[in-house]
Order: C-alpha cells, then structure tokens, then sequence
C-alpha cells in the first residue's frame, strides 16, 4: 500500500513538473529586438517588429517539432480572443525551426485549417529564436506581448493547449 501511495505521488508530481512553464522570452519593460522572418501570407521576408511598431503586437514562437492539436487550440482561441480585448492587436506567431523550407510548406495547411482571422504566420530558421529575444529552445511556446515597442507580459510552456489562455486574456484587455 505504500509502495503504491509513493508511485502515485511520483506520478502526480511528475504530471506536475511537465506542465511547469519555463523561462522564455524578454522580461516585462524590455525593449523588443528587431528581426526578419519568412511571412507565409506576403511568401517573402518580412520584419514583424517593424511591420507593427508601436502598436499592440502578441509575438507567440512555436517550436515547430513540438507543434500539436493542443497548441493549435490555444492559437486559435487566442486568434479569436485577441480581437475581443483590442481591435487594433495583432498576433505575430513565428515558427522557430532548422527545417525551414519544410515549414513554410506546411503552414499554409495549417492556416487553412485553423482560418485565423487575427494571426500572421512567419518561419524563423533556426530553434533558439531571434538575437536579442532570449527565447528558450526548451519552451514549446513562448507568449510575448508587447505595447509601443516594451514587453508587457511574457509566458513559456512545455505543453500547452486553450485551457492556458486566461492568464494571458487577462494581459490582452490592459493593452491601449
């Protein structure tokens, strides 16, 4: 019976620790660093920090390998929720990957799935993300807000899926 209370334990606490978010991105106050991406809609490099200035901008870093159903789920609530807290918001979400042909491939599949109304999708090549955003190579996703060109808020996952939104629905509805 101990032997099985202890199992038990160690599976919940496991359970636990894979859920635990992990530290990625700028902190809040930092500047955000300029970079360039593949834009899957525009089929050319473009530069996202720039494209947005200083207007509200949610930069959401997908590692492409860990790229799944759940996480489909959250972009796409967060698609969807991002409109209702601001009108002027955006979503940059930027697959960080080392198989960037491949990618661009598959995205448009994948917007076409999903029909994001509010998300732009864009391919950066290479896993640890652009110089300047400290991004984690170890977070599935990585969740920046920004506001005038400051980070506001931002949030990493090992896993995620919509069940994570409120958190950062919460920071969307402060944004001006």
């Amino acid at each position: 019976m101990r032997h099985a209370l202890l199992t038990t334990s160690a599976l919940l606490l496991l359970t636990a620790m894979g859920r635990a978010d992990v530290s990625s991105g700028p902190k809040p106050g930092e500047s955000v660093e300029e970079f360039k991406a593949f834009g899957i809609g525009e089929e050319k490099e473009v530069s996202p920090v720039a494209d947005r200035k200083d207007k509200p901008t949610v930069f959401v870093f997908v590692q492409h390998e860990h790229f799944d159903r759940p996480m489909a789920r959250f972009l796409k609530a967060l698609d969807t929720d991002s409109k209702k807290a601001n009108d002027s918001l955006k979503i940059t979400a930027v697959w960080l990957t080392d198989k960037s042909d491949a990618v661009k491939e598959h995205l448009p599949r994948v917007n076409d799935s999903l029909k994001f109304a509010n998300t732009n999708l864009n391919v950066f090549d290479g896993k640890n993300g652009p110089n300047g955003w400290s991004l984690n190579s170890d977070a599935h996703l990585t969740v920046v807000v920004v506001e005038k060109g400051k980070v506001t808020a931002s949030f990493a996952y090992l896993s995620v899926n919509e069940t994570d939104l409120p958190k950062v629905n919460e920071v969307l509805k402060k944004l001006k």
